[in-house]
């Protein structure tokens, strides 16, 4: 279902008057999980952990809502489409103009990336189901390459006519796009490889790996560039700035390390958050910021000239995070396994997941502002102390098959109970 809401700011919020300041894009329910800036610098499209896209344009933001799950990576194709991915396997193309779109396909698993082929006619996807996706943009037929590991990222490469693809298996393989035929093996890590970034005109691919591993190196001979690893792992995201000057990368440990490709020197290296990882980067169209997302809910923007003294993201402790001792342990259990998702207020604040307020009693798929997946509204569960322990107990994927929400057991009986009882409390205590 897609379901539109513009919002009107009193402000240009990344207009040339704010080209090389701080800001920051609010009003996703959930983390943000990619980042993509439109040809003509004028827009920025975020993917969330909330189900949905924010299309951000000066002075209005736009909600695009078609997917079922986390929205894990977007990319323009042009100033008016773009394709995005997500963990209910589906590619999807939007017109931004209409604030609508259709899927391309789906996978058979998550879809974690997604790149636009140099002719701009097809994008490549990433996903956990072993395979890279080719969608051809014109309406053509589909094509899947598979790899027999899953595919954190992809990357076109040979001006198009082929990929690089980046496994868990800690190998980096060429395929060619039209047979998808493997090409060569071009490395193997050791460790899963998260993210690539390449640069055809210079002709070398940086990538990050979960051991923390980030080289660069000549894509033609695998020759090493330049080693940068750092003592920080994983590494979980890179963007280069479109005039090729920049590398960012940034890790599980909240940094982002700039690099200047010229000569591989640092430019910056900062920590952009107290607590947890960075899971996109972007640079804006003329350079002048670092746009990334992580645990928060917003999307945060520094600087080149100085990122290290603007605000940090995550400043206090996020709830799912909470390690409070003065909580009891129905608290922590919600704190940590649903409150990412679920909120106890009277509302589901664009969350990935309904407001577990009066949950007790209440039938699956009845909570009027959430959109549930179509095994939700069929279902004939009620919600009480049975079938919460169920959920928990089994699994999601288990309990009720073909449901949207992630995978999330609570495996020791106990910590089930407190949980159960927790949420028990804002049933009992409702207002009639």
């Amino acid at each position: 279902m897609l379901r539109a809401l513009l919002i009107f700011w009193a402000f240009s919020w990344f207009s040339v008057a704010w080209a090389g300041e701080f800001f920051t894009l609010e009003g996703h329910g959930g983390p943000i999980k990619g980042i993509a800036v439109s040809p003509d610098g004028e827009s920025i499209l975020t993917a969330s952990f909330d189900y949905s896209l924010g299309h951000w344009q000066a002075g209005t933001l736009e909600w695009l809502e078609g997917h079922e799950a986390a929205v894990n990576a977007v990319v323009f194709v042009d100033d008016t489409l773009a394709v995005s991915s997500g963990d209910d396997f589906a590619v999807r193309l939007w017109d931004l103009a209409a604030g609508t779109s259709r899927e391309l396909g789906r996978h058979k698993g998550k879809v974690v990336s997604l790149k636009l082929s140099p002719d701009g006619k097809s994008v490549a996807s990433a996903s956990w189901d072993g395979t890279i996706g080719i969608w051809p943009l014109n309406g053509g037929k589909p094509r899947g390459i598979k790899v027999d590991s899953n595919v954190n990222d992809v990357v076109f490469v040979r001006g198009g006519t082929a990929v690089l693809s980046a496994g868990s298996d800690g190998h980096i393989r060429e395929w060619d796009t039209a047979t998808g035929t493997q090409n060569r093996l071009l490395l193997s890590n050791g460790f899963g490889v998260n993210t690539m970034v390449h640069d055809p005109a210079k002709g070398w691919l940086a990538f990050g790996a979960v051991d923390g591993v980030t080289r660069i190196v000549d894509v033609t001979t695998v020759a090493t560039i330049r080693d940068v690893t750092l003592e920080r792992r994983p590494i979980l995201a890179m963007a280069q700035s479109r005039d090729g000057r920049y590398l960012a990368i940034g890790d599980g440990e909240g940094f982002i390390l700039l690099l200047d490709t010229s000569d591989w020197s640092i430019h910056a290296d900062f920590r952009a958050t107290h607590r947890g990882p960075i899971w996109a980067l972007a640079f804006s169209a003329d350079g002048e910021n670092i746009h990334a997302g992580g645990l928060d809910d917003a999307m945060f923007s520094w600087p080149m000239s100085d990122p290290r003294d603007a605000p940090k993201m995550v400043q206090g402790e996020r709830s799912f995070l909470n390690g409070s001792e003065t909580a009891s342990n129905g608290e922590r259990q919600f704190q940590r396994k649903c409150s990412i998702c679920h909120t106890l207020t009277g509302d589901s604040a664009r969350r990935a997941g309904p407001t577990l307020k009066n949950l007790f009693g209440r039938r699956a798929g009845t909570v009027s502002d959430y959109s549930y997946s179509d095994t939700l509204l069929q279902s004939e569960i009620v919600w009480d102390a049975q079938t919460i322990d169920a959920l928990f107990d089994l699994g999601p994927d288990v309990y009720i098959r073909g449901t949207k929400m992630p995978v999330q057991r609570i495996k020791a009986p106990q910590d089930r109970a407190d949980l159960i009882e927790f949420l028990r409390h804002y049933s009992e205590t409702r207002e009639n």
